[in-house]
């Protein structure tokens, strides 16, 4: 992380609204005992999305001797689902939970922050955001829009969501009303797919009384505890749109700035163990909630490859759409497409053939 950048004062914060929650400076000695709240676009239900947040503030409590609280408060409590950026823009929270990729209406670079379709697994989006310069150049965007992040969490890959019916070939995708994130919606678009972007709290509903006819979310562990299997039968994947997914902490640097430099310190180390663990957790859950869901009668089922690979030529499609028209996007874009192709091509000499090797020689159960 390029830190001066990432503590640096953002220019276009000025004229935040003065009523934003100052922290509480009633001093100890040297050291302030400082209150923040952060705005999350997730229920208190998800043990790992939310859980992760919990932990990263537990943990800044405990760095700090417990003068640097942080309350973490789930969606629709502060603000929205869907609008936790704009509640750390204008100053209402000092910071939000949220996926990056909800916000693509602003620009479509905001996608870069937690997944970009046919993007990168878990290690590889770690190795770009921390050592690859992802992190420095995604806050470098976040400037303008008058914040800052840090990673808190990341799913893994995901499964490719709940269906009504079949999907058999493309044809089939046409007119499908979909609950999915992201620029996947974009990509979807293409061939002939409603897209929906709802909050995690409101899919099961929509799934149930129709409103939707497929919903995609994260994966065993996450759709179990939402219900979908009650809703939907056929369980897709693979989930094309999020070899991974990062979660992102936004925090206004109005607040931020206000802190000492160890409680900085505390935050970027908290949120560091907040996203190994998430990916850990959900590493560990899924298999067994996986077998829950299909012991429940949940039928699996994986895209046919002229499935895959139209949605590919559909997303390369869209990139070079969003490239002509976002220069932000363009600036994302390219060095992290270059990143991208370069793990494809360290992988298939050691995750890929050992993966593969393993998956046909051990007998499971």
């Amino acid at each position: 992380m390029e830190r001066r950048k990432f503590l640096a004062t953002s220019s276009a914060v000025t004229g935040i609204a003065a009523s934003m929650a100052a922290p509480a400076l009633a001093q100890t000695g040297t050291r302030p005992e400082i209150r923040w709240r952060i705005a999350s676009s997730y229920p208190r239900s998800l043990g790992t999305i939310y859980g992760a947040m919990e932990l990263m503030a537990k943990r800044v409590g405990e760095l700090t001797d417990g003068r640097f609280r942080i309350t973490v408060h789930p969606a629709g409590e502060l603000a929205p689902a869907l609008q936790v950026l704009d509640a750390v823009q204008s100053g209402a929270v000092e910071g939000g939970h949220t996926a990056s990729y909800f916000y693509i209406g602003k620009d479509p670079a905001f996608g870069f922050g937690t997944a970009m379709p046919f993007g990168m697994n878990a290690r590889a989006q770690n190795s770009w955001l921390y050592d690859g310069g992802g992190l420095a150049a995604l806050n470098d965007f976040y400037k303008d829009h008058g914040v800052t992040s840090l990673p808190v969490g990341n799913t893994g890959a995901q499964m490719a969501g709940w269906y009504r019916k079949e999907i058999k070939t493309a044809a089939d995708l046409k007119g499908l009303k979909f609950r999915v994130g992201g620029l996947a919606g974009m990509v979807l678009s293409k061939l002939g797919v409603v897209p929906q972007q709802l909050g995690a709290g409101d899919i099961y509903t929509a799934l149930e009384k129709g409103v939707i006819d497929a919903a995609e979310f994260v994966g065993p562990y996450d759709d179990e505890k939402l219900g979908l299997n009650k809703v939907a039968k056929f369980y897709y994947f693979p989930g094309w749109w999020e070899g991974c997914a990062t979660l992102t902490l936004f925090l206004n640097p109005k607040a931020l700035d206000a802190l000492p430099a160890d409680y900085k310190a505390a935050i970027q180390v908290a949120c560091a163990e907040a996203n190994q663990w998430s990916t850990a957790k959900y590493d560990n859950s899924n298999p067994a909630a996986l077998r829950r869901l299909v012991a429940g009668g949940a039928v699996l089922r994986s895209f046919p490859r002229p499935i895959m690979q139209a949605c590919y030529k559909a997303a390369e499609e869209l990139y070079d759409e969003m490239a002509a028209k976002s220069p932000a996007f363009t600036k994302l874009y390219v060095p992290w497409k270059k990143f991208r192709d370069e793990q494809l091509f360290w992988s298939q000499f050691c995750e890929s053939p050992f993966d593969n090797f393993m998956d046909s020689t051990i007998k499971r159960g």
